[in-house]
């Protein structure tokens, strides 16, 4: 039987009663738009971070790039931010007009490294976008101190660490908001597309909320601002209600997986992932590294284990951005573990007899290299 790395249908089965009980509550509610699930998912959402606001939208891209209108960024502006990341963290940026520029990443847990923030700074920077990656937290004190003294913003990019935490400060808490994806395959996933953005300032919190909705405060009647329509849909947020109520053990199953694949493959030769002091990973995904990483994915494709590259390209390197003028080489730990990283089956409903035969294949194909 085929192992992807990323499957939700033995998830479904579990839970299949609960989610189609959240599609007849909303169905049976008279609201399908902006009703009670939405409203009561957004509450609880924010809770579970210990913020005030909580405002759903249609899927994580847009969870950036309203967080970064909201907080007033906008053509002219610079945002400081990560190339191994998605290329939604940088789309988002750019299509609120202002600039992406990179740092690079650290070699040993693939997160931002502040340390080289501080030299990208110019009288044009108004944001730093930390990317929570793969599962753990940026360090955000020094970035922290860093917006601080030169009066920036700060919105963290948190949709691949749900629940993951830093010295027991959960991802999202820190700056001035923070985007969330709920893509199928997040630790906390929707069936469907769907996104927030949540923050303590009131009046970030307002604009959010026009800017989610044409720019309207209330419905068809006053326009402020011109926006779109960027709503949360009501079934997606009834069924994400649910499942927060199983973040916890969702994480404790992704935690389980990764130290049996930590068991499994400690004498291999592949570099594991490394969990930076302080922090507590959740493992959205299970990155690993190794030289030969195309010759492994190959191989293992006639095991019938299909695995997958988080991220083969940085975004400074592809073709839509390259009027930001970034030559190869210039930023060097990013582009050095586009070539060698790649992910292992990872959710948590993957069993240990099925993750068994994955670290056997894995063992077996780096014997023979």
């Amino acid at each position: 039987m085929s192992i992807r790395v990323w499957d939700y249908l033995a998830e479904y089965a579990a839970e299949r009663p609960d989610l189609l009980d959240a599609v007849e509550t909303v169905f049976a509610s008279g609201q399908l738009v902006l009703g009670a699930s939405v409203r009561g998912f957004e509450t609880e959402f924010a809770a579970y971070h210990g913020v005030d606001h909580c405002v759903g939208v249609d899927n994580g891209t847009n969870a950036i790039r309203l967080g970064l209108q909201a907080l007033g960024i906008g053509p002219g502006d610079e945002v400081i931010t990560v190339s191994n990341t998605a290329a939604p963290t940088v789309v988002a940026i750019d299509s609120t007009g202002a600039t992406p520029v990179f740092t690079d990443v650290r070699a040993d847990d693939f997160l931002m490294d502040t340390a080289q923030v501080a030299a990208a700074i110019t009288d044009r920077t108004r944001c730093l976008l930390p990317v929570h990656l793969y599962g753990q937290c940026v360090d955000m004190a020094p970035l922290r101190r860093l917006a601080e003294r030169h009066g920036l913003a700060i919105l963290e990019d948190c949709a691949q660490a749900h629940g993951a935490r830093r010295h027991g400060t959960v991802a999202g808490s820190t700056g001035d908001a923070a985007a969330f994806s709920f893509y199928p395959t997040k630790v906390l996933g929707a069936y469907g597309d769907g996104g927030a953005t949540i923050t303590s300032d009131a009046s970030v919190a307002r604009r959010l909320r026009r800017l989610r909705y044409y720019g309207m405060e209330d419905r068809y009647y006053t326009l402020e601002t011109p926006a779109h329509n960027s709503r949360l849909d009501e079934v997606q947020a009834e069924i994400l209600r649910r499942r927060l109520r199983r973040l916890d053990r969702y994480i404790d199953g992704r935690r389980a997986v990764a130290r049996r694949y930590a068991d499994g493959l400690a004498d291999t030769g592949l570099v594991l992932p490394r969990t930076a002091e302080g922090n507590e990973h959740v493992y959205y995904v299970y990155v690993v590294r190794h030289p030969r990483r195309d010759t492994i994915i190959e191989r293992l494709r006639a095991h019938d284990i299909h695995l997958n590259i988080s991220y083969p390209w940085p975004v400074h390197t592809m073709s839509g951005f390259a009027h930001l003028g970034y030559r190869p080489g210039s930023l060097p730990v990013t582009e050095a573990l586009a070539a060698e990283i790649f992910s292992l089956p990872m959710y948590p409903s993957l069993s240990p007899e099925r993750q068994d035969r994955v670290v056997h294949a894995v063992r077996e194909v780096l014997s023979t290299l």
